[in-house]
């Protein structure tokens, strides 16, 4: 992806977030209009995962319901993207979604006998990085969405990151991993 490219990717995801109507009502969700910070991450992950239920229930799916171990996954890789200052499914070390899970938790150890993986990934500053935002431009993303109305992922991992993988000029900012899951154990 060119520069430029990478420079209106995120832009451009806001614009038409913005110009969509949102699906779930940001009020049936406690924090679902705070920008993150460090001493809210706790609200802004559970806000988020709220949101991301209400797209759900609404259409008749289940529930997802948090795990921890991808948790840790979508955590660790929300800090990397800022750290490192690039945005992408693929890490430029060469890292995916798969490689994470596999080699950074107990997720698929063990008697797993079938199992599915599915990421979003966000950043925004200011207002855009309220979990309302960011789950709005999943929503009207037709990639997001089809992870977060995927009727087999059950659990959910949320990862919130300080800062964005570009430069914002010293305003808030905050970088999403969802890592979605299924398996079936053995």
């Amino acid at each position: 992806m060119t520069r430029i490219a990478k420079l209106l990717s995120p832009l451009l995801v806001t614009c038409i977030a913005l110009a969509l109507p949102a699906a779930a009502s940001a009020g049936a969700c406690a924090n679902a209009e705070i920008v993150p910070a460090a001493d809210n991450l706790a609200q802004v992950r559970s806000a988020t995962l709220c949101l991301l239920n209400v797209e759900r229930t609404s259409r008749g799916l289940g529930r997802l319901t948090s795990e921890r171990q991808l948790r840790k996954a979508a955590q660790r890789y929300s800090v990397k993207m800022v750290r490192e200052r690039f945005f992408d499914h693929v890490s430029p070390a060469g890292s995916t979604l798969t490689s994470r899970v596999r080699g950074g938790t107990s997720y698929l150890r063990g008697r797993v006998s079938s199992w599915s993986l599915g990421e979003n990934l966000a950043w925004g500053s200011d207002d855009f990085a309220t979990p309302s935002k960011i789950v709005r431009s999943w929503m009207n993303s037709p990639g997001h969405r089809r992870n977060i109305l995927n009727r087999r992922f059950r659990q959910i991992g949320i990862g919130v990151a300080i800062g964005a993988p570009d430069d914002v000029r010293g305003r808030p900012a905050a970088t999403y991993t969802t890592n979605f899951g299924s398996r079936v154990r053995r």
